[in-house]
């Protein structure tokens, strides 16, 4: 990531918008490179290392040197929710079979056979049915981003919202606080610790469902506001804070009461453009014997207080303890055990499948869980799922019975041996005491969503990049189904064969196929390439769908369908950086190319709009330090009418999202206008001069393209939209959604 400020552009008022000239500069002539072909392990397997997940989202949501500010997400929502509505209703229209991350599970002590979960950015859900099936229970209006659920013994409902779990760099959204239900969820009530960023854990009492005790991890990306562990007395009407941590960036992770005793989970993490610092001098666990008045750091075999001490998780079974250790780095420390409440400490002997659990991003997991009847019984999240049953000295790792990165685990009371379990492929239930005999969930429509694909050809085909699942499709099996592997990228769809398809995961390791995608050819072997985005484009010549582009630092064309590829212009882009935790940083990150055959537009990550008009032998820059180019598009009538979209979320000075040209990118018009202050992701210049565009609030159109704007449609949840296509044959707009899947509207 290059540390440099993002420059101020030079505006001049104009009808109410905001014009200026982009300085033009030709570039030196096209490069050619030879790119080795990788291993299989990287054509097959996703991507994992130091920087997974991904560092694409988080970098580019973050104006660069600037952060994310507080409460930026809410702030914009609320701006969002005062613009007027036009349109018709959303229609939800899958995936209901695939999933997405679950971070907390409660069961309702009432209702047998009934379950909350979280989901990260997907609200809340309900299942009556043993977790077969599942429905939200969370208000559209309100956000999505969820951290913790728990029901008290007399069937009150909390729920935590913010996303606790901080990726590498992928953005998890922060929440508005703490929240009550008396009805099952169907009417909320805040009640405290707005400022909280991101609430970890809820434990109420059993003796007195009165009184509650949250962990609050506090803001990623800002220190102070609510964070550590707050106990109520009056079911949230007040709140008292009874364990403060260490720094500003000390939040708390877990908070566990047992009989007298209280034990709780401390961890320094803090999230800036140019670093992650996951661990620090006040992570730790900490035990309290009189009701939070006093705490005691325990120690006794722990590892000492320091800057190296990364997250923890921790399970308490009487005066059985376990905890698990990473580093700040995210790699794993060691598996501890106690048998005194925790004066003492004995580190279980290494294990392979255990270090392995935590590959490289322990901070992702920190969970640990005993199973009630029998304490030698211990699960530990990972990426696989690892069980002991001999208090830690061997252990098992699964891997494939289902979905990797788990989150969240508990154990029925009413149905001995049956568990429940969240990870980042939805919830599944074993009624083998976890030990395998894992069933999926087979209704759960909160999958997020990176990309859609369509084709006027046949409006039931649907496809599109899930985070942790893949490219999912909506035909070629019994419901939707994953036909590659990690994290879904770029899908597309030929408008003039709707079996010649395209998929992607991260870091541009591109398929292609010619049956729907039951058989996949690699071929981002024959591109160009030193750096690729972990979202990487690939699009279609408006002209010719078997022309392709294909964006790395270098712009590569195809002119058979992505068989061969040829590089076709120099690096576009201001360099990789200097910082070794951002590799890909310098990379385009959309590709515009106009239906005259010669003209391409190109955006980068690092804010600079290119363009060529004799095919890629010449380029000319028409912009730089902007924000993070999300799209470039480019009227499919006039080779010189194009626009920009960016991100970035910033405080104070207004942050320009949206920018038009008419003459091929010489000058350009602000069009933010009215918009609220959050990323537009995605723009599609419809006919008759109308604008759609995808932002984290939602989707929003412009209906003379001027720059004034409305919320297009109702009936969509609070979600991000990463992507919007549109089909103006049937006219019909499908939007991916971070968290919800995949909308579709009848256009205007």
């Amino acid at each position: 990531m290059r540390r440099r400020r993002l420059l101020p552009l030079v505006l001049a008022a104009v009808t109410g918008a905001a014009l200026f000239t982009a300085p033009s500069v030709t570039a030196a002539p096209p490069v050619t490179a030879t790119a080795s072909e990788p291993s299989p392990d990287d054509i097959y397997r996703p991507v994992r290392g130091p920087s997974a997940p991904a560092d694409y989202r988080y970098q580019q949501k973050a104006v660069p040197g600037e952060g994310i500010p507080r409460r930026a997400h809410e702030e914009a929502a609320a701006q969002a929710a005062r613009i007027p509505a036009i349109g018709g209703r959303w229609r939800n229209v899958g995936p209901t079979d695939i999933g997405g991350r679950i971070v907390s599970l409660a069961l309702d002590p009432l209702r047998a056979d009934t379950l909350y979960a979280a989901a990260a950015s997907g609200g809340l859900w309900r299942s009556t049915d043993a977790g077969a099936t599942f429905h939200s229970v969370w208000p559209d209006a309100m956000t999505q981003a969820m951290g913790a659920v728990a029901v008290a013994p007399d069937g009150t409902l909390y729920a935590g919202t913010g996303e606790p779990n901080p990726g590498g760099g992928s953005i998890t959204y922060e929440g508005t606080g703490l929240y009550r239900s008396t009805d099952g969820g169907a009417h909320w009530t805040r009640i405290g610790l707005r400022d909280s960023g991101a609430i970890s854990a809820i434990t109420v009492d059993p003796a007195d469902p009165r009184r509650l005790y949250v962990a609050a991890a506090g803001s990623l990306y800002n220190g102070g506001g609510d964070r550590g562990v707050y106990r109520s007395e009056d079911g949230g009407a007040t709140w008292e804070r009874i364990l403060e941590g260490e720094n500003a960036f000390t939040g708390a992770t877990e908070i566990v009461v047992d009989g007298d005793r209280l034990y709780a989970v401390l961890w320094d993490h803090r999230r800036r453009p140019d670093a992650r610092t996951y661990g620090g001098v006040g992570s730790g666990i900490f035990r309290s014997t009189d009701d939070g008045a006093t705490w005691q750091r325990l120690g006794g075999g722990l590892p000492p207080r320091g800057e190296d001490v990364g997250r923890m998780g921790l399970a308490v079974s009487g005066d059985r303890l376990y905890a698990i250790v990473n580093r700040t780095s995210g790699s794993f420390e060691g598996f501890y055990s106690s048998t005194d409440a925790g004066e003492t400490w004995t580190k279980a002997p290494p294990d392979k499948a255990l270090a392995d659990s935590q590959s490289s991003f322990g901070w992702w997991f920190g969970k640990v869980w005993t199973d009630p009847a029998d304490a030698d019984h211990v699960h530990v999240a990972g990426v696989a799922l690892l069980t002991t049953k001999d208090a830690g000295r061997t252990w098992s790792a699964d891997s494939t019975s289902m979905h990797v990165d788990h989150h969240a685990m508990v154990w029925d009371p009413r149905r001995p041996g049956r568990v429940y379990l969240g990870n980042d492929g939805g919830v599944y239930r074993s009624d083998a005491n976890g030990d395998g005999g894992w069933v999926k969930s087979r209704h759960q429509p909160y999958t997020q969503l990176y990309s859609a694909a369509i084709t006027p050809q046949d409006t039931s085909r649907v496809s599109g990049g899930a985070q942790d699942n893949g490219s999912i499709r909506s035909w070629g099996g019994d419901g939707w189904n994953e036909y590659l592997g990690g994290d879904g990228e770029e899908n597309l769809i030929n408008p003039t064969d709707k079996n010649n398809v395209f998929a992607c995961y991260q870091y541009g390791n591109c398929f292609r196929s010619t049956d729907g995608g039951d058989t996949l050819t690699y071929f981002a072997n024959a591109t160009t390439y030193k750096r690729r985005n972990w979202f990487t484009p690939v699009v279609f010549d408006p002209r010719n769908p078997r022309i392709l582009y294909y964006g790395a630092e270098v712009l590569n064309r195809s002119t058979d369908g992505g068989v061969t590829w040829t590089p076709i212009s120099p690096d576009l882009t201001g360099g990789p950086g200097t910082d070794p935790n951002y590799p890909n940083y310098g990379t385009i990150t959309s590709i515009a190319p106009a239906s005259d055959g010669r003209t391409i537009y190109v955006g980068t990550d690092d804010g600079r709009v290119w363009s060529t008009r004799d095919g890629g032998t010449t380029w000319t820059k028409l912009a730089e330090n902007r924000p993070w180019v999300t799209r470039v598009v480019v009227d499919d009538k006039n080779p010189a009418h194009l626009w920009t979209t960016h991100s970035g979320y910033r405080s104070g000075s207004p942050l320009p999202h949206v920018y038009a040209s008419t003459d091929g990118g010489r000058t350009w018009r602000d069009l933010s206008g009215n918009l609220p202050p959050a990323p537009v992701n995605d723009l599609v210049a419809a006919r008759a001069g109308i604008l759609y565009i995808a932002t984290d609030q939602g989707v929003f159109t412009s209906l003379t393209g001027k720059g004034h704007w409305l919320r297009l449609g109702r009936g969509m949840p609070q979600v991000p939209v990463d992507d919007i296509e549109y089909d103006p044959t049937h006219n019909r707009l499908v939007a991916a959604t971070f968290g919800r899947g995949f909308y579709e509207l009848t256009t205007l």
